[in-house]
């Protein structure tokens, strides 16, 4: 009789597994909206806690799939790390102690006697990922910050899902830096046999990407809309202009003098700190939400090439629709609380003159010890990048008219984010530009 039992909760117990994979794994699995985040530091380079314990942050964020993308590595291999130095990093946070609490003893390895000298492990993703993936609900992908420089200025570029660590390759100028280091990306990816995305990071950090640069380094299809730095100068200034801005010059170069595909945009937290130090680079500031059947990296970076995707501080989207045959680009808007919404339909009209004129002249320091540099794009017409419409609610609703190059839509909630980047920022979503097919 006993042995019934056992065998009948066995039984029960088998079933009720089988059909939980088969509602994970579906035979007829349907597109849905995934989100994650592909550019986030760790102890392997400037980030601020243990590999583990940042991907733990995004798992319970209920974010679907991460990449720890630190400075010219991969997150493989031997690496210890002095006790002093993971402090130090870490601003005096406890962070060895919340490593231990959540992880471990019999996890968290260390050698030599408790004190500054003392060294912990920094375990490879290989390792560690088996503690924190979860099938159908969240996904480590293996990705890297290329970080090189060329004219004086940073150049950093995330490959996501790649095998092997790339090395940075230089290049006369910006633009020639760009592609070197996409042809790097594109070979690893021919030679290994899988699908790994390279997109261009934070371009006003240092002020170092131009209008010019972003729209002729044509082998870059993708690039951070939004950086969730506080650092990166998302907004420009008074002599340089916002990143949303430098996407529309770009993209309008590309479709009308270079006859090149335009630009998609992701959006990321760029995160470095865990431990809520003021001013600095949080997690939960972007995310790139995009839709896909399967939450596989093959699958996440398909779609990510594609322009499946949107980017988001904070609005989340229930759908975004763009019909080729209409011409007609629809949204769908989550709501959130009293929130109320505007969407700016965003896009360059045919005909539009690209010339350009000198650049301003730099901003002067704000106080004696500011030092002023990077570079500056030249100026373009106020016809590149105007608000052809505005609607507010929760759908939008936009017909193209045929005169238009390509459109895209900012949403922008009245809210301002959990966690904002720069006094008087609000929630906001970035979908990609359709309707340039026409323009070909």
């Amino acid at each position: 009789m006993l042995r019934i039992k056992i065998t009948v909760c066995l039984l029960v117990i088998l079933a009720s597994s089988a059909a939980h994979a088969d509602d994970v794994i579906s035979a007829d699995a349907q597109p849905r909206w995934w989100k994650g985040n592909l550019h986030t530091h760790t102890f392997w380079s400037d980030g601020d806690d243990f590999p583990e314990m940042v991907a733990e942050w995004y798992r319970i964020h209920d974010y679907n799939f991460l990449g720890l993308s630190d400075h010219n590595v991969l997150q493989q291999g031997q690496r210890w790390r002095t006790r002093a130095d993971l402090e130090k990093k870490a601003s005096a946070a406890p962070v060895i102690e919340k490593y231990l609490k959540r992880f471990g003893p019999a996890w968290v390895e260390s050698r030599g006697d408790e004190g500054p000298k003392q060294e912990f492990r920094l375990k490879p993703l290989e390792e560690f990922r088996a503690l924190v993936e979860q099938r159908g609900k969240f996904l480590m992908i293996p990705a890297e910050e290329i970080s090189d420089k060329a004219e004086g200025v940073p150049i950093h570029i995330n490959a996501s899902n790649i095998k092997e660590p790339l090395e940075p390759l230089g290049g006369a100028t910006v633009v020639e830096a760009i592609t070197n280091n996409l042809r790097n990306v594109h070979d690893q990816a021919e030679k290994a046999g899988r699908e790994i995305l390279a997109h261009l990071n934070h371009p006003n950090f240092g002020y170092a990407i131009t209008a010019h640069d972003l729209a002729h380094a044509v082998l870059e299809r993708h690039f951070e809309v939004y950086n969730g730095h506080p650092g990166v100068n998302q907004l420009g200034d008074e002599a340089r202009p916002s990143v949303d801005r430098l996407w529309d010059i770009a993209n309008t170069i590309r479709l009308v003098d270079l006859g090149a595909e335009p630009l998609f945009g992701i959006a990321t937290d760029d995160s470095h700190a865990y431990h809520g130090k003021p001013k600095a680079s949080h997690p939960g500031r972007g995310w790139v939400m995009v839709r896909a059947t399967h939450l596989t990296p093959e699958h996440i970076v398909k779609a990510i090439k594609q322009g499946d995707c949107y980017a988001s501080s904070g609005v989340v989207l229930k759908d975004v629709r763009y019909d080729a045959t209409s011409k007609i680009l629809e949204l769908e808007i989550e709501p959130d609380g009293d929130a109320t919404f505007t969407t700016e339909i965003v896009g360059t009209l045919k005909g539009v003159d690209t010339s350009s004129q000198d650049p301003p002249p730099l901003p002067k320091p704000k106080t004696p010890d500011q030092k002023v540099g990077g570079r500056v794009s030249r100026r373009y017409s106020d016809a590149i990048g105007k608000v052809l419409a505005t609607q507010e609610g929760l759908t939008v609703r936009y017909q193209l008219t045929g005169k238009e190059l390509y459109v895209r839509a900012i949403v922008t909630s009245s809210k301002p984010p959990v966690d904002p980047a720069w006094e008087g920022q609000h929630r906001q979503a970035w979908t990609q530009p359709v309707g340039w097919e026409l323009a070909k």
